[in-house]
């Protein structure tokens, strides 16, 4: 078990670079690679970097220098032959060879293609260009590095036993949750926790807490690199980065409203079992489900990550036996700013009614929540998304609309072709 004051007091970060392998990503993100790689190799993207808290100053908080250095150390990355032999090999959702010699290949060749940094007042403009497999592998370690950046910047100015209590009142409070969460029938959750996590370090502590605490419970890791080192599944399926950059390239309003299905016709080629869970809300949930055709009626799951989750789950619940299905042999997946007390919650509402699994996020990896003066260290909303295909704007909708992207003309198109009306506003925490 890592000293994890220790070694931030010692300071020594050559020893722990931030980003320390390309395989330092979630596991969804390679399995929609290879899915890009083979349908989409020639799409131009754009990714950038959105500051949703506006108050955090980046640019302020975090040097210029530091964040090149540990940006340019991810671009000098390649997977190892032990990572090679761990993707080739391994058994991922009961699966051998989930990834394909030709896209193995590619993968053990690259190196992640160049950035765009910029200050710009007190904050930092950061995108990358390219092809959209290579290009889409930056958003979880620029993710990554900011928010880890962030957090060394305020333990820099903590002394040694600052550092030993902040770190034990932190372990406690993760080790509470866990035994909050012991007692409830038919658990399953995961360690989402990758992208806004308050250090790599902290997130393998975590996920080692949780796999130690809820034995059976603690289905896995979203993050590839410590699924292996610590023996742990892999999990992830898809994000709104399919739907939002099929969208995109769709040369009409016809073929913008069949684009998320055409997203889930190709998964659905490459994929089965648990790896068919539906990612409804970019453009509305209701409308999705609505309109969507009979062949989903048979997928595993769907994913909950925006709006009230109670009602979202509701609405696949009915969606399913309107179909002919029986939703208790269907999945929902709540994975929306989740902590303790809204997963006692929602598997109180909805534990034999459906199966249920959750993907516990920042506030597992990264509430250090009033443990220091000012609250330096609390978690907050950052994210990286594609905001350009082939030229043209991406534009997420979602079921709340606070989350919203994109340009206003095309976000009002949007909700004409989805059929999106009024919908509630939830407030965005991480």
């Amino acid at each position: 078990m890592v000293d994890i004051a220790t070694r931030v007091w010692n300071h020594k970060w050559k020893i722990d670079p931030i980003v320390r392998s390309l395989i330092d990503t979630d596991f969804y993100k390679l399995l929609m690679c290879q899915s890009i790689f083979r349908n989409k190799p020639e799409t131009q993207v754009t990714f950038s970097l959105i500051n949703r808290s506006k108050h955090i100053l980046m640019a302020d908080l975090i040097d210029e220098g530091e964040l090149r250095e540990q940006l340019d150390h991810v671009r000098s990355l390649s997977l190892s032959r032990g990572e090679s032999t761990w993707l080739r090999g391994n058994t991922f959702y009961g699966k051998r060879q989930m990834f394909t010699p030709d896209f193995m290949e590619w993968f053990e060749g690259l190196r992640l293609p160049p950035y765009h940094l910029e200050r710009v007042g007190d904050q930092y403009e950061l995108t990358f260009e390219g092809k959209w497999h290579e290009v889409m592998l930056w958003e979880i370690p620029a993710l990554a590095i900011l928010m880890e950046l962030r957090s060394r910047a305020v333990l820099d100015r903590m002394g040694k036993f600052e550092l030993e209590i902040l770190y034990a009142r932190a372990m406690t409070r993760v080790w509470e949750k866990i035994e909050a969460l012991r007692g409830l029938d038919n658990l399953s959750v995961a360690d989402f926790g990758t992208r806004r996590r308050h250090s790599y370090l902290w997130q393998d502590w975590c996920a080692q807490a949780m796999h130690e605490g809820l034995g059976p419970k603690f289905s896995g890791t979203s993050n590839c690199k410590i699924a292996m080192s610590r023996e742990l599944e892999a999990i992830g399926t898809n994000a709104h980065e399919l739907p939002m950059v099929y969208a995109a390239l769709a040369e009409d309003d016809m073929a913008l409203a069949q684009s998320p299905y055409d997203v889930l016709q190709d998964w659905q080629d490459e994929h089965d079992g648990n790896l068919r869970i539906i990612l409804p809300d970019t453009y509305g949930t209701q409308g999705f489900l609505d309109n969507a055709p009979d062949w989903l009626n048979g997928w595993t799951g769907i994913r909950i990550d925006s709006g009230d989750p109670a009602t979202a789950a509701q609405v696949a619940i009915d969606w399913w036996a309107s179909r002919g299905e029986d939703p208790r042999e269907k999945r929902v997946i709540f994975s929306d700013g989740l902590d303790v007390a809204k997963i006692k919650e929602l598997h109180a509402q909805f534990n034999g009614k459906t199966k249920i699994s959750f993907g516990w996020g920042t506030l597992l990896t990264n509430d250090f929540r009033e443990l220091v003066p000012n609250d330096a260290l609390a978690p907050f909303s950052l994210v990286c998304k594609a905001v350009e295909a082939n030229g043209k704007p991406t534009v997420k909708l979602s079921d709340n609309p606070r989350k919203a992207m994109g340009p206003k003309t095309e976000i009002a198109r949007y909700k004409r072709v989805f059929s999106v009306s009024e919908q509630q506003e939830q407030d965005i925490f991480v």
